[in-house]
C-alpha cells in the first residue's frame, strides 16, 4: 500500500558519471570559476590505498541558488567513463598552489585580549612571555593561519593561554622517555612550541 506520489523505483543511466558534493555558501563563487576547466578537481573513490591514483574531474554545474537548510551549494563534476560504482563515495581534492612564508598555530595558541587577537611569545632568554597581537588570515580545521604579527622561528604558547599574565615564567615541556612511562610525570607549566 503506498500513497500517491511516492518513489517505488529510481533508475539511473549506467553511462558517464557524475560526482555530487555540496560547498559552503562562500565556496560557491570559487567553484563557478573552475566551470569546464578539465582535470581542475582530482577524485579519489574511498577505500583505495593511498598510492592509488587519482581522477580527474571537470566541474559541469554548480547551483544558481544554495540549500535554504545548509546555506550550500551543490556541485557537479564530471569523472565520464571513470571506473566508479553508482552511489560510490569519492573524496574531492582541490589543487591549490602553494603558499609560502604561512604561518599555521593551533587554536588553543590564540586568545582575545583587550578585543584584539594576540598569542603569547616565549622568550628563551627569560623564559616569560609577553602578549603579541596577529591577525588571523583564516581557518584550517584546527589550525589557524597567521596573516600578519609573528616571524619565522618565534616560538608562541599552545598551552594554558588563558591563565598566562604579561612577564609570567615558564618552562618548555619535555617529553618524558619511554623507560619513564610507568613513572608519574610532574604537571608540567603552559609549554611553548613553534
Amino acid at each position: 500500500m503506498l500513497s500517491a506520489g511516492t518513489t517505488v523505483l529510481r533508475l539511473a543511466h549506467d553511462g558517464p558519471r557524475d560526482v555530487v558534493f555540496a560547498v559552503p555558501e562562500d565556496s560557491g563563487a570559487a567553484f563557478r570559476t573552475l566551470l569546464g576547466r578539465v582535470g581542475a578537481l582530482q577524485v579519489r573513490p574511498w577505500g583505495d590505498t593511498p598510492g592509488t591514483p587519482t581522477l580527474p574531474a571537470t566541474v559541469r554545474e554548480v547551483a544558481a541558488a544554495g540549500d535554504p537548510t545548509t546555506r550550500t551549494f551543490l556541485v557537479k563534476a564530471d569523472v565520464a567513463a571513470a571506473p566508479l560504482q553508482l552511489g560510490q563515495t569519492v573524496t574531492v581534492l582541490l589543487p591549490q598552489s602553494a603558499r609560502t612564508g604561512v604561518i599555521r598555530l593551533p587554536l588553543s595558541a590564540v586568545m582575545q585580549q583587550q578585543g584584539r587577537t594576540s598569542v603569547w611569545l616565549f622568550d628563551r632568554a627569560s623564559m616569560t612571555v609577553k602578549a603579541q597581537p596577529v591577525v588571523v588570515g583564516g581557518a584550517d580545521g584546527n589550525s589557524v593561519v597567521i596573516a600578519t604579527g609573528l616571524s619565522r622561528g618565534q616560538m608562541v604558547v599552545s598551552a594554558g593561554v588563558h591563565v598566562l599574565t604579561p612577564g609570567q615564567e615558564v618552562r618548555l615541556y619535555e617529553a618524558a622517555p619511554a623507560s619513564d612511562v610507568a613513572a608519574p610525570a610532574p604537571t608540567p607549566t603552559p609549554a611553548a612550541s613553534r
